[in-house]
């Protein structure tokens, strides 16, 4: 087992690894247009091919079961956020605003930083990396047999989660210029490139694509896999600051051991045992979606706190990942 997870975890390294190393040499802008590629292309892609190749007769308990922890995370994260902020403000004095600016200006800036890093916490809390290192772990964890749950779960995460609860999200708390109102979250959301071409894929079963056509669409999906990989490491960069590290820390610990737990309770308590509760428990405690970070260029969101989560949890995952197996395999 632990030749497979070598093997599972060479290509996160590798790839996340040569971004730590070209990030001093690569403008922001070109990490912008990389976000913005992977957003209108890449995933979209990605989504494509994995729904052409799902099978939907499980019906919707795997997607209704995605659905519930999405809410659970959110829920979750929410109640943190707000407990931590409101023992914040206590702490808070009048005369930190700076005295450089208008008060109206300084308190704008304020609210407005607030609001990205709160998005950008509940974003991390609520999207795991099902895509790659949920798929990744399942299929080397489990068997064959268990795998359309896994793939059904980590469709259900990017189609309702990522490019769905996740976009209305980044929407209402990216720092925006624009006054946000329920049209512009709507039209935001109906315009996710994502959504369409999972219908797509979906619609388009029955069409049989030439053998080299099926094949280059495989080898596609990693070569988007590399460059989101990439983009994690290019971002790492932006981790400074002590304050979105403590942040971080508490959505990873969210993310990565707190969620597992209750679903694996959760599970067990409903009589889902064996290789289906496992299943669940690595889906719902995947590392921090790479996907956050694609989001976070296109809303500007904080990238700092949402780089620092996704690196803690990849540590995290490390050291939870034998409990998983122990409690739950």
């Amino acid at each position: 087992m632990i030749e497979n997870l070598f093997h599972a975890y060479t290509p996160l390294f590798t790839w996340i690894g040569l971004g730590l190393l070209l990030s001093r040499f690569i403008p922001d802008s070109f990490l912008k247009l990389l976000g913005y590629g992977l957003y209108w292309v890449g995933v979209p892609l990605q989504l494509f091919v994995l729904a052409r190749h799902t099978d939907l007769s499980h019906g919707g308990l795997i997607p209704a079961i995605a659905v519930a922890i999405l809410l659970l995370s959110l829920f979750l994260a929410l109640l943190i956020w707000w407990g931590l902020q409101s023992v914040a403000s206590r702490k808070v004095q009048p005369e930190q605003v700076s005295l450089d600016l208008p008060v109206e200006t300084s308190l704008s800036s304020v609210n407005s930083l607030a609001r990205a890093s709160l998005g950008s916490f509940i974003l991390a809390t609520i999207l795991g990396n099902t895509g790659f290192v949920g798929l990744t772990l399942a299929q080397v964890l489990t068997g064959p047999a268990n795998m359309d749950w896994a793939v059904l779960f980590s469709v259900t995460n990017n189609v309702v989660g990522t490019y769905g609860i996740a976009v209305l999200i980044a929407s209402y708390f990216g720092n925006k210029q624009t006054k946000n109102h329920w049209w512009i979250q709507l039209r935001d959301l109906l315009t996710v490139p994502s959504l369409w071409s999972f219908f797509i894929g979906l619609n388009t079963q029955f069409i049989k694509l030439p053998e080299v056509v099926e094949s280059g669409l495989e080898q596609a999906i990693w070569v988007v896999i590399a460059f989101a990989l990439l983009l994690v490491g290019l971002r790492m960069k932006a981790m400074k600051g002590w304050k979105s590290l403590k942040m971080a820390l508490v959505a990873s610990m969210l993310k990565v051991v707190i969620i597992p737990i209750l679903v694996g309770l959760s599970a067990t308590y409903l009589g889902v045992i064996g290789e289906a509760r496992l299943v669940l428990v690595l889906m719902s405690g995947t590392p921090t979606g790479l996907s956050v970070l694609i989001l976070a260029e296109v809303y500007d969101l904080d990238r700092n706190l949402l780089a620092s989560s996704i690196a803690l949890t990849f540590v995290g995952l490390l050291l939870a990942l034998p409990l998983w197996l122990a409690w739950f395999g």
